[in-house]
């Protein structure tokens, strides 16, 4: 019954996330989620936060935590906000940059969350094709917008825009906001922070949800010209002042503060991803190149629903997206390099027509 919804969400098709089982065991590579441990900095300062003073409010906007952010990106905490993931922090964009009935372009094939922010918040959008190859072209996106969002590297393919079409695209837009999302960039990709000092029009969301192994504690952020952090906290504080707990802000600023740690683990995930890319191309996959802690692989002689099924008979979740272009598709996590292993043995039986093992 949706009689007493609002006119505004009737038709909305929201996000499905991945799935998140409980009934069994699974080898689990279908939500991205980084297969080692956050930072044992991390893991203290959340205990050290668990005391009584959970009873008081936390700070509305995570000085700690901005203040880490800064020092290891090198910006001014007026060029950062911080809020309860980056899906979040994307949102609150989406209501300060985009009005209600202005159109805005991002890819065919990206994050499935624009459309549905897009639909909610009543602005239009317009996709544009990705190539055959799934490469971004620039030209389309230089202008005859009202806003523009690109996933950097792209999500579910891992490909990247280089920072030079980047750059075109925020000179060929400097009237409108460029959201560029970098959930993904730490595993080898090129983060355009840097740019932000250029091109007033520039927001960059990042997350600490993949990369600092923090998708339990849900904190996002943004960096952007102080104007644009301005908009975000106006949106944020007309909705909820208090995105991050406690515990969210300590345990995020001593994983942003732990830079040998993170560079450890981004490392580690990138080799088991190289490797697991030769393991897939070996048994005939066809794999994209990626920039992040996941692979988009194909097979020609086997369908993309047969692969999610026959996996998921076999214990392993990966992700399928019932879509025109990428239905042959699977997005796989990068996982450890015995759930790789375990994954390439159950592909090589799935594609030779074996079946499941027993």
């Amino acid at each position: 019954m949706k009689e007493f919804w609002s006119g505004r969400i009737q038709n909305i098709t929201p996000y499905t996330p991945g799935e998140q089982p409980r009934d069994r065991t699974f080898i689990k590579l279908n939500t991205n989620e980084n297969p080692y441990p956050p930072s044992p900095r991390a893991l203290e300062a959340i205990q050290r936060a668990a005391n009584e003073t959970l009873r008081l409010y936390p700070d509305p906007v995570g000085t700690e935590l901005v203040q880490a952010l800064a020092a290891t990106y090198g910006l001014e905490a007026s060029q950062i906000f911080v809020g309860n993931g980056s899906d979040e922090v994307l949102s609150f964009a989406f209501q300060a940059f985009f009005d209600q009935g202005s159109e805005i372009v991002f890819p065919d094939i990206t994050y499935s969350f624009y459309p549905v922010y897009a639909n909610l918040f009543g602005i239009r959008c317009r996709t544009v094709p990705l190539r055959v190859d799934f490469t971004l072209p620039v030209e389309p996106f230089l202008g005859n917008n009202d806003g523009v969002v690109i996933a950097n590297p792209n999500a579910p393919t891992g490909m990247e825009v280089g920072t030079d079409g980047i750059r075109r695209i925020l000179e060929g837009n400097p009237e409108q906001v460029v959201i560029v999302d970098e959930a993904y960039v730490d595993f080898g990709g090129e983060s355009v922070v840097p740019l932000i000092r250029e091109y007033p029009n520039l927001l960059v969301v990042q997350t600490s949800s993949k990369s600092r192994s923090l998708a339990g504690l849900r904190v996002g952020f943004a960096f952007g010209h102080p104007d644009l952090i301005a908009g975000l906290n106006c949106v944020k504080n007309s909705v909820n002042s208090y995105t991050l707990d406690r515990l969210a802000i300590a345990g995020a600023a001593a994983a942003g503060l732990d830079v040998d740690y993170f560079n450890a683990q981004r490392r580690r995930v990138m080799a088991t991803r190289e490797r697991a890319v030769s393991q897939l191309k070996e048994l005939g996959f066809t794999v994209l190149p990626s920039k992040a802690n996941f692979i988009f692989v194909s097979h020609p002689a086997v369908c993309g629903q047969t692969l999610f099924s026959g996996l998921r008979r076999e214990g392993i979740l990966v992700r399928w997206f019932n879509q025109p272009r990428i239905s042959d598709f699977l997005r796989i996590t990068v996982g450890t390099d015995g759930e790789m292993d375990a994954l390439a043995s159950a592909l090589a039986r799935l594609t030779a027509g074996e079946g499941p093992s027993a």
